[in-house]
């Protein structure tokens, strides 16, 4: 196989610090959130954190785009692209259904099996290729997603052949459909995304396209505490429910991190080097689940973090590549947003 060119993986004097601190962060999302849970159930609002969340996410993204525009710029661009702010509102709605999701399916699977199971988006967008746009997948691709697939699948075999079906296995497959869910909508949004930087909002500067998504994704966290009811109650006991937890703080940063941080990984990496990132994930996830929570790693975890981790970095030798023909000016402008409203 040869050796490493650790040169051409981290070709930038901050791409390994880069690296490390995506994974990182990555993995620390799933530990706070786990932490923040008393038997199995959060103490606040999670809807109302997500809201918070996007509000500061909304925060960097003005203040990175006022280092390059004057503030009176702001309110004429937003009239000047309101299409494409109104565009947002689909990729932003479909985040805002993923970010919430991701702390039900967090209170329902520990941290090593979500991310696992996260990993089934790279199935579910090999598709999306293949049935909307029309993309013959090649060997190896069809190949490395039936691998990946199974490496999920074993994650949640049992072992013991004696052992019956359950009522807490039927409750384990109908939060499964959750995690489909949630891989569907980051998979939705991402091509939607692409398609909003590669036509309607071509020319818009990609930090303006951030404050679009984030205020899109503040309406929609809005629009579901109204469903909930009582908001003014909810936003009162903000305070003492989010703000006096130094726990729900840091999940609130180290999200606003994850935005910040993708984009630079994005930027100055490649889609091979983020399989590894993700192989990386999974397995010092299972490592730090055993040390903090005491949840072991059993033989079908290991079984499929080592099988999902070989079916990902299959793929990565022959991505899935995108239909439409990217500039060196493309690249630079999807970097900020194809992932950085993702929990």
């Amino acid at each position: 196989m040869g050796f490493i060119n650790w040169t051409e993986l981290f070709p930038g004097e901050w791409s390994s610090t880069i690296f490390i601190l995506y994974v990182a962060l990555f993995i620390n999302q799933g530990v706070l959130v786990t932490l923040s849970q008393h038997e199995g159930k959060y103490q606040y609002n999670t809807v109302l954190v997500v809201l918070m969340t996007e509000v500061l996410k909304l925060i960097i993204s003005t203040l990175l785009y006022l280092q390059e525009n004057p503030m009176s710029s702001i309110l004429h661009d937003i009239h000047k692209y309101r299409k494409v702010l109104t565009l947002y509102m689909v990729p932003s709605s479909l985040y805002c259904l993923y970010n919430n999701l991701a702390f039900l399916n967090l209170a329902t699977f520990d941290p090593t099996t979500y991310f696992l199971l996260l990993q089934f988006r790279v199935v579910i967008t090999g598709i999306v290729f293949q049935v909307i746009f029309k993309k013959q997948l090649a060997t190896k691709q069809w190949i490395s997603l039936i691998i990946l697939t199974a490496g999920c699948m074993i994650k949640h075999l049992s072992f013991d052949f004696y052992s019956s079906f359950s009522d807490t296995n039927f409750k384990i497959d109908v939060n499964i459909l959750f995690i489909f869910v949630q891989t569907i909508c980051s998979c939705l949004a991402g091509v939607y995304n692409e398609y909003l930087l590669k036509s309607e909002g071509a020319n818009v500067n990609m930090f303006l396209q951030n404050m679009f998504m984030y205020l899109d994704s503040i309406l929609c966290n809005i629009t579901i505490l109204v469903i909930q009811g009582n908001i003014m109650q909810t936003f009162e006991n903000a305070g003492s429910s989010i703000l006096m937890q130094p726990m729900v703080i840091m999940i609130m940063s180290n999200n606003a991190g994850i935005g910040i941080v993708t984009s630079f990984f994005l930027k100055n990496l490649n889609s091979i080097v983020k399989s590894f990132a993700s192989a990386l994930e999974l397995v010092f996830t299972a490592i730090l689940c055993w040390l903090i929570f005491g949840i072991p790693i059993t033989l079908n975890t290991a079984l499929a973090i080592g099988i999902v981790s070989y079916a990902i970095i299959l793929y990565s030798q022959n991505p899935i590549q995108n239909v439409y023909t990217r500039t060196r000016e493309d690249s630079n402008e999807e970097t900020c947003n194809l992932k950085g409203n993702e929990v």
